[in-house]
């Protein structure tokens, strides 16, 4: 079972194995990764995906208004890409008409290597704002990076992929529609820190050989991303480059996917959904200088809105973070987070739980601090909060705070 499984609940129905990592390709796409030197020695930091043939392809990018030129390219050839590059060292993000250049050229470049247009590449990139791209070291790498495509190295691409992440995050899942036709998920995706999505530094590919249009999987992408990727947070930073693209290469002898309500697409969404919160929490769980993951559970506010507004205050607050960290059963820093969040409730009517410790009832301290610290000893668990005002309901994972997460990004650019 997957470790974090009991943070959440699945609350759509599939029928798929999921095993962690996973070096074959879904039927219909190539891969491959190298080395380049751009900013890191001696590790992958240059990805390539391919389709064969494209069949559909959807993203959901940040809504940071300072977007990066990776995605102020890929944004309106979402559905013509072919193609995926992505280096990882520098973001490509402030870089003014440089960075729009630099993205024309890498593709017009890599285009005809592939055999494809140039608006059939996208692009994507990751690390340190304001620093062009090295641009010599990548575009002469382009040819063995085509050279080196094949059926598999989807985990050598999840590594290239990484900056401060110490794991590779990458899932692949066979799924079985409704009418017994197989199928294949691949999934990856990398963060640790600036973690606030909000469609935080995060990149996330989904590759699958159903054949599903792009309408439908915009659709199934854009929903299924607002309750994983974006019910996460680190730091509260919403990067300039988030972006989440999935593709279907199509390679499945099936009728195509259309309708994104109609039963194959929703034993679809149901893999989709696995696979993005399996990578969500694996996301939380890498933070940067993290020890725990938390869920910060709301429960009976006003409206989802109220609740979802509460959680993140809380999620989001230093203090707060810090006695995770410490393992501190201050649950007053607390109460102070939710009375700053804007949302309306009544303080004397909270109660907040430790997993099934009764921490506070009545907004009152209820003597259960030794417990609580046993809870907060573990490496993830669940906070709940408990109003009186309604029926609103929303989760947010977290992290803890350390010392670690000054220190890396105290020095990040140098």
């Amino acid at each position: 079972m997957y470790k974090y499984a009991e943070l959440y609940f699945n609350p759509l129905a599939f029928d798929a194995t999921i095993q962690e990592g996973g070096d074959l390709m879904p039927k219909g796409f190539k891969v491959s990764a190298i080395e380049t030197g751009a900013r890191y020695k001696k590790r992958l930091d240059l990805g390539l995906i391919k389709a064969d043939k494209f069949c559909g392809g959807a993203a959901v990018f940040t809504r940071n208004i300072c977007r990066a030129a990776p995605i102020l390219w890929s944004v309106d050839k979402v559905d013509t890409g072919s193609a995926i590059l992505v280096n990882a060292g520098q973001a490509n993000a402030q870089t003014g008409d440089k960075g729009l250049y630099h993205c024309e050229s890498l593709a017009e470049t890599l285009a005809p290597l592939l055999g494809l247009k140039t608006h059939e590449v996208l692009l994507a990139s990751t690390g340190v704002i304001g620093v062009p791209l090295n641009i010599e070291a990548i575009t002469s790498a382009l040819d063995a990076l085509v050279k080196k495509l094949g059926d598999k190295g989807f985990c050598d691409f999840a590594s290239a992929i990484m900056t401060t992440d110490t794991k590779r995050k990458a899932y692949t899942a066979i799924g079985t529609l409704p009418n017994g036709t197989a199928y294949q998920v691949n999934a990856c995706a990398k963060g640790s820190g600036m973690i606030a999505p909000n469609m935080g530094t995060m990149l996330a590919f989904i590759l699958t050989d159903l054949k599903i249009t792009s309408e439908a999987l915009t659709a199934l992408l854009e929903e299924v991303t607002l309750e994983t990727f974006n019910r996460i947070t680190v730091d509260g930073d919403t990067s300039t480059n988030d972006s989440v693209f999935i593709m279907s290469s199509g390679a499945v002898d099936t009728n195509i996917i259309d309708d994104p309500n109609s039963k194959e697409a929703l034993s679809f969404k149901g893999v989709l959904y696995e696979l993005m919160m399996r990578l969500a929490l694996d996301i939380v769980a890498d933070a940067e200088g993290g020890t725990k993951v938390v869920r910060i559970l709301v429960q009976g506010a006003t409206t989802a809105q109220e609740a979802d507004s509460i959680a993140r205050t809380i999620a989001n607050s230093n203090l707060v973070k810090t006695a995770f960290y410490g393992e501190d059963p201050n649950w007053g820093r607390i109460l102070a987070a939710m009375g700053r969040s804007g949302a309306f409730f009544h303080p004397i009517q909270v109660s907040l739980d430790l997993d099934a410790v009764p921490w506070v009832r009545n907004g009152l301290d209820n003597g259960k601090d030794e417990e609580a610290k046993k809870v907060l000893k573990k490496d993830y668990y669940t906070l709940k909060v408990t109003l009186t005002n309604g029926y609103g309901e929303r989760s947010i994972w977290t992290s803890d705070l350390s010392l670690d997460y000054v220190k890396i990004n105290s020095s990040y650019k140098s």
